[in-house]
């Protein structure tokens, strides 16, 4: 891992492929990152993955989906363990329900592409994921969990060596230990522009109902203009942004 040193006099790990613009020097200062992305710009990425569940490549890019597709870019903390695998398998098992949203689902660890490919192996019944399609990222420098504000901890230099800090299940703050990703989920629209994140910690799955919901709501409002109150799902009523809006929505 490449040190970068900042104007700031700080120290960061973001390496050869950094392309954000955390501090004035390019990088990533003490892995800082916003605490929404939403309505920003969604950070761009080179990396190795996983394609098709058999294809290793080296310059992964989201920018190649840029202008064409909606991205579902969701983050997990580690191949080989126990929620994770149920989360890939349920927005494989409903990919075709994004293909119909010209949605492209992307996953990313902090896991190596190796692991990736070897996890891709071993079968659902044994734990494994097996089947998945879509794009798995590796992450192993941490600077695009780090860059969407899900890692869960930070790393930094001192005395010329690398160190780590990580938040356990309490919150408290433990040197030492590996750093992974929280279960952090973006919705990106065809701008790069993030729409909709939710983050939850290690033991808590999402629900792939839920995000196929949010892109049902993006889309009716960008075809419509149309804003999508509460439980709203396709083919509910809507309405429009103003006072008369709400009025005739309150008065149904």
């Amino acid at each position: 891992m490449e040190e970068v040193n900042c104007e700031k006099n700080k120290t960061c790990g973001c390496g050869d492929n950094c392309d954000c613009n955390c501090c004035d020097c390019g990088c990533c200062c003490e892995m800082s990152a916003p605490t929404s992305l939403v309505g920003r710009k969604a950070p761009c990425f080179t990396a190795p993955a996983v394609l098709e569940g058999t294809e290793i490549v080296e310059n992964f890019s989201l920018s190649k989906y840029l202008g064409r597709k909606y991205i579902v870019l969701f983050f997990y903390p580690k191949d080989f363990t126990f929620v994770c695998p149920t989360e890939l398998h349920a927005f494989q098992d409903a990919l075709s329900e994004f293909d119909k949203r010209n949605t492209h689902v992307i996953a990313c660890s902090t896991d190596t592409v190796e692991s990736h490919y070897a996890w891709l192996q071993q079968p659902k019944a044994q734990g494994g994921v097996k089947g998945i399609v879509f794009p798995m990222v590796s992450d192993t420098n941490k600077t695009i969990a780090a860059r969407y504000g899900v890692l869960s901890g930070t790393y930094y230099i001192e005395d010329g060596e690398l160190k780590t800090c990580h938040f356990d299940i309490d919150g408290e703050c433990q040197e030492g230990g590996t750093l992974v990703a929280y279960r952090g989920l973006f919705l990106i629209d065809k701008k790069g522009i993030v729409q909709h994140q939710v983050v939850n910690n290690m033991p808590l799955g999402r629900s792939v109902q839920e995000t196929l919901r949010m892109i049902d709501a993006l889309q009716h409002f960008e075809q419509y203009g149309e804003v999508c109150p509460i439980d709203w799902h396709k083919g509910s009523a809507a309405m429009k942004p103003d006072a008369d809006g709400l009025k005739g929505y309150f008065s149904k």
